[in-house]
C-alpha cells in the first residue's frame, strides 16, 4: 500500500507530522532509518522564508540521505505563501509542500492563522491557489493539514476539503479534533470518514495513532489513504518500523504484523545514542546534546530508570557523558507494556473559547483581510 500525492509516490502511506523543535533533519533521518514514509520538516513561516529570516533558514536543513524533501509552511498572506512555495521549489529542491491550517496555539489563532484561518473560506482559497500556482511549474504537489473547525459549533473541515479540491490541492490531512480541543480528549475518526466521502482528493487521517494497529484501524474505518503520525512517535522512532510492516503486509497477516515492537531498555539506549549522534552531526556536539535532552523523558517513559540518572541524562552536554550515563541503564529491562497505546506528549485540557482576532466570526470570506505573521514563528500544528 503506497501513497500518491500528485506526481510523488511514497512507498508507505505514513507521514511524520511536523513538530516544532522535534522533526529536524536528525530526527527525520532517525525515523526514516526505521521505515519508508514521508518525513516532514519542522513548520516554517512563509514570511520568514521570503524575508530570509536567519532562524527560518537554519531550520531548512536536510540530511544527505533525505531523498524526498518535504516542508510544511505556515502563512496568512497569499502573496507570501506563493513566494515562499516558489523559493522552496526553486532554491531548496523540495519535493512536497504542506500548508498548516491546524495549529491550535493561541498566539497563532489570535492572528487568524493556523486552525483559525479556514473559517475565512475566501482567504483560504486564495492561499491554496497561490501555493499551487507557484509549485506547478516544478511539478511539486501541495497538500494541506487542518482540523475539524474552531469548535463543535464552528466546523470548517468539509468546506476546507471542497476548497482544497477546487484549488488543485493534492491531498488533505484532517486532525480529528477542533482547535478548542487542542490535544485533549479523543480524535473524531468519524469526521475523517465524512471528509473522505465529501471529496475526491486523497484524505489522510491524523489523531490518536499510538501503535501500528491504530493506523490500520483508522484507514479501515475511515477510508483514508494513509495516516499522519505526530506525538505517537515521541521517544519511539521504531513506531515507523511497525507502521511500514503493517502497511506492506497482506491483509490476512495483519493481526500478526500490527503487533507492536517491544524493545528492551538496551535497545532503547542504542536508539538514544543514535539520536544524539545524528543531532551532533547536524548541529555540532554541544548543541546536539542540548537538543537531545528534551527527548530523554519520552524514551524512558515507563522504564524503572532512577530519578537521579534521568536528571543527569536531561543535563547531558557531551556524547562521552551520554555514553557513561547510558551504560548505567539495565539493558535487559523489558519494555513497559503499560505504555502501549497510551497518549504521549502534550495533551492539556480543552479551551472554553478559541482566541481569535476581533470580529473574526462576523463573516466567512476574509479576502480583504491583511493579517500579520511573525517572520520567525516556529509553533507546531
Amino acid at each position: 500500500m503506497s501513497l500518491t500525492l500528485g506526481p510523488l509516490t511514497v512507498p508507505v502511506p505514513v507521514v511524520l507530522a511536523p513538530m516544532a523543535g522535534i522533526t529536524n533533519a536528525a530526527y527525520r533521518r532517525l525515523c526514516a532509518e526505521q521505515g519508508a514514509g514521508l518525513y516532514v520538516c519542522e513548520m516554517i513561516t512563509s514570511r520568514g522564508l521570503v524575508e530570509r529570516d536567519t532562524t527560518t533558514l537554519k531550520m531548512l536543513v536536510f540530511d544527505e540521505l533525505e531523498t524526498i524533501r518535504s516542508v510544511q509552511l505556515y502563512g496568512t498572506d497569499p502573496a507570501y505563501v506563493g513566494k515562499a512555495t516558489e523559493i522552496l521549489c526553486a532554491e531548496y529542491g523540495v519535493h512536497h509542500v504542506d500548508l498548516n491550517f491546524g495549529c491550535p496555539v493561541p498566539k497563532v489563532t489570535r492572528k487568524g492563522g493556523g486552525g483559525a484561518l479556514p473559517w475565512k473560506r475566501g482567504l483560504l482559497a486564495d492561499i491554496l491557489a497561490a501555493a499551487v500556482a507557484a509549485a506547478e511549474p516544478y511539478g511539486v504537489p501541495v497538500t494541506m493539514k487542518t482540523r475539524k473547525g474552531l469548535d463543535e459549533d464552528h466546523l470548517t473541515y468539509l468546506d476546507a476539503g471542497r476548497i482544497a479540491q477546487e484549488t488543485g490541492i493534492s491531498a488533505i490531512a484532517l486532525h480529528g479534533r477542533t482547535v478548542a480541543q487542542s490535544y485533549s480528549g479523543r480524535a473524531d475518526w468519524d469526521a475523517i470518514g465524512r471528509l473522505v466521502e465529501h471529496v475526491d482528493i486523497p484524505v489522510l487521517g491524523n489523531g490518536d495513532i499510538w501503535e501500528a494497529g491504530d493506523a490500520v484501524r483508522m484507514v479501515e474505518q475511515t477510508g483514508a489513504v494513509g495516516v499522519v503520525v505526530g506525538r505517537g512517535c515521541l521517544g519511539r522512532p521504531w513506531l515507523f518500523r511497525d507502521l511500514a510492516r503493517a502497511f506492506t503486509t497482506p491483509s490476512v497477516e495483519l493481526v500478526e504484523t500490527t503487533a507492536p515492537t517491544l524493545p528492551t531498555l538496551g535497545e532503547v539506549r542504542t536508539m538514544m545514542r543514535r539520536h544524539a549522534e545524528l543531532l551532533s552531526e547536524h548541529m555540532g556536539e554541544e548543541r546536539g546534546c542540548t537538543e537531545f535532552r528534551k527527548h530523554v523523558s519520552w524514551y524512558l517513559k515507563g522504564f524503572r530508570a532512577g530519578g537521579e540518572l534521568r536528571h543527569s541524562l536531561a543535563l547531558v552536554d557531551s556524547l562521552a557523558t551520554l555514553d557513561t550515563l547510558l551504560d548505567a541503564l539495565d539493558p535487559d529491562e523489558p519494555f513497559p507494556v503499560s505504555e502501549l497505546g497510551a497518549p504521549r506528549g502534550r495533551q492539556g485540557t480543552p479551551r472554553e473559547r478559541v482566541v481569535l482576532p476581533e470580529g473574526w466570526l462576523d463573516d466567512t470570506d476574509g479576502t480583504s483581510l491583511h493579517l500579520t505573521e511573525d517572520a520567525s514563528e516556529t509553533t507546531g500544528g
